[in-house]
């Protein structure tokens, strides 16, 4: 699996439920690296996109524990163990897991931060306001 995150110069990610900036380069290079995979993301970060509507042209797996919560096109998952078995039988239909990513929110990726082989990470040379982090990767000796 693979994780894509864009982060201020102190590894912040959000502000008040939304992301830090919307940069036309870094949108475009995350639209050409998840358009037609798998992308895993938090309830509250599906709640961000335009009309809270899962990403066109490309399966949505929503990690959300509350059993009534079911978007429209998206696959939910309520627990770490349903989202390993739905990867598990999705790979059995010839799923590779390199065309995962995991999206967000803040703890979706620190659940699935120590699963993921691959950081893509746009690093923004400022610091903005920020209220969410992402764990510091130049800190952590196995992403180094």
């Amino acid at each position: 699996m693979n994780i894509i995150v864009a982060v201020d110069s102190e590894w912040g990610i959000g502000y008040k439920g939304d992301l830090l900036a919307r940069v036309k380069e870094d949108l475009q290079n995350f639209a050409r690296l998840t358009t037609g995979k798998t992308v895993i993301l938090g309830s509250n970060t599906l709640a961000t996109f335009p009309g809270g509507r899962v990403l066109k042209d490309r399966r949505n797996i929503v990690l959300n524990p509350d059993p009534e919560y079911a978007p429209e096109g998206a696959v939910v998952v309520h627990s770490l163990e349903e989202l390993f078995a739905c990867l598990e039988s999705l790979q059995r239909d010839g799923l590779r897991l390199d065309d995962v990513f995991v999206i967000g929110g803040a703890s979706v990726y620190r659940q699935l931060l120590p699963y993921c082989e691959k950081a893509y990470v746009t690093v923004f040379r400022r610091c903005f306001e920020k209220d969410v982090w992402f764990p510091n990767l130049d800190e952590l000796p196995e992403w180094r």
